[in-house]
């Protein structure tokens, strides 16, 4: 891989995640949804539930998403 995220193949339907929050729209409109990206050790993609976000992601490192959870967490205030 040279770095480049975005130059690998997407993952499949079947392997995201969902992660929901309210239902504002219907069954599984307002999730997260969460794979691990096929040929990487730990990179995955992210995209929107919602019918706007259709067809676009974002992709991270395991890092960067720690990154970001850690920061999230701590900005929120929340606690496991």
């Amino acid at each position: 891989m040279d770095g480049n995220l975005y130059a690998l193949s997407a993952p499949t339907a079947d392997a995201f995640a969902d992660f929901c929050g309210g239902n504002a729209g219907g069954p599984h409109e307002t999730c997260v949804s969460l794979a691990a990206l096929p040929g990487t050790e730990a990179s995955f993609a992210i995209r929107d539930s919602k019918p706007e976000g259709v067809g676009k992601e974002l992709r991270f490192t395991g890092s960067e998403l720690d990154d970001f959870a850690t920061g999230w967490v701590r900005t929120r205030g929340l606690s496991l």
